[in-house]
């Protein structure tokens, strides 16, 4: 753990962006509790009109319909699954949000160093790449614990691949870039990365399959996984945090840093409703031209094609570009407080989630006689909402005495 200082007020006071904080505590809180919650409120729901869990019709024979309340509850429930291999839901954008704002953070937590007076740039950068190195490493061991290593269950049961690891080495290699590379030309080296993945994907021949087989097995990473990836894979003939699959997570990250570029240069004047307009043109540019190469290089998660890398991109920077206008321009911060408790200690709250502390025991324990007292369809929603209660106690705690853990 460490200590920092509070908040001040506004954003200019401090050149931190109280946004990104914000917007990182959102993207993580889906992961830790969120969706427990739509999904047991959406359970509730689909029991009161005799659905399956699996089913997404919104009117049922003989039935009244549902309300707009009730369509909502099950239509985010439904978006709160992974696709099953090429498409987009909002539950698809949750992992690449959190690279797209690391890369964002990028040129404030580094951009200071590198500017620091009387610190001559390569030493800085070299200061920078050893700290990066330090995080890398223990990000990429983290994985492995969330993933059960400490279990001992021997190698071949062991899963090296991870969401930290994926987030490690993808900020790993766009904090190179942004370190060594001139701005002007970074945007040369996302389109380098996206177009150059594509080929590999598309042009080089996979053996007992061929070239462009875009399918579980017969893609290029996942026969790279198989054959290069150490361990056990998640999905037994590929792994979705993969090798070759993290190449396009740095365009990710990349995006970001040009993001936060932006914002950072611009915003020496003050934070303007101007600069969150033009984040939205940009998201919705790279939205479109992510669906239109869709129809070429499909949108897919688990390859993190470079159409999904646009895609989910420019739903990032939209996000981003209504937070910012909210929070940093508008000046209206104090509702996102929770959000800022779990973004300020986001790979704490990971971790402790995955693993660590079981937060359903805890909120069986303390709820319990009050879930025991409500109808059975809604006990998991109360369960869930007890989790998100607890940890946010606990991350206040800690945002309170001015403790965050940083890796």
């Amino acid at each position: 753990m460490q200590t920092a200082g509070k908040h001040t007020t506004t954003a200019t006071q401090t050149g931190r962006l109280h946004s990104l904080d914000a917007l990182r505590g959102f993207d993580m809180w889906w992961i830790v509790c969120g969706e427990g919650i739509f999904h047991g409120l959406a359970g509730a729901v689909k029991d009161k009109y005799g659905l399956v869990q699996s089913t997404v019709d919104w009117q049922i024979r003989g039935e009244a319909p549902m309300n707009i309340i009730e369509r909502s509850l099950v239509g985010m429930s439904n978006q709160l699954h992974h696709t099953v291999w090429n498409g987009f839901t909002f539950y698809d954008l949750i992992f690449p949000l959190f690279i797209f704002i690391a890369g964002v953070s990028m040129p404030y937590s580094m951009g200071k160093q590198l500017e620091l007076p009387g610190m001559d740039r390569s030493a800085a950068r070299s200061k920078i790449l050893r700290s990066l190195l330090k995080r890398t490493i223990i990000l990429i061991l983290l994985g492995c614990m969330v993933n059960g290593a400490l279990r001992f269950n021997g190698y071949e049961q062991t899963r090296f691949a991870s969401v930290l690891g994926r987030i490690a080495l993808g900020c790993f290699g766009a904090a190179l870039i942004y370190l060594y590379v001139p701005s002007r030309k970074i945007m040369y080296w996302i389109a380098g990365i996206l177009i150059g993945y594509w080929a590999l994907l598309y042009l080089v021949p996979v053996p007992g399959y061929g070239a462009g087989m875009i399918t579980p097995e017969g893609n290029i990473t996942a026969w790279f996984d198989r054959n290069f990836l150490p361990g056990k894979l998640h999905r037994k003939v590929y792994d979705p945090e993969g090798l070759l699959s993290t190449i396009p997570a740095v365009a990710s990250a990349l995006l970001g840093v040009v993001t936060g570029q932006y914002i950072r240069s611009s915003g020496h004047k003050g934070y303007t409703p101007v600069q969150a307009l033009y984040l939205s043109g940009a998201g919705i540019t790279l939205l479109l031209g992510g669906w239109v190469w869709n129809l070429a290089f499909p949108v897919n998660k688990i390859l993190w094609s470079s159409s999904y890398v646009l895609v989910a991109g420019g739903w990032s920077m939209m996000a981003l570009a209504l937070f910012y206008y909210i929070i940093d321009v508008k000046g209206f911060g104090k509702w996102s407080s929770p959000l800022v408790w779990i973004g300020t200690n986001s790979i704490l709250i990971y971790v402790a989630a995955h693993g660590l502390i079981n937060f359903e025991s805890t909120s069986q324990f303390l709820f319990g006689g009050l879930i025991s007292m409500a109808p059975a369809p809604w006990h998991s929603a109360i369960l869930w909402t007890g989790v998100g209660l607890i940890q946010l106690a606990g991350l206040y705690i800690l945002y309170r005495n001015r403790l965050f853990w940083k890796v």
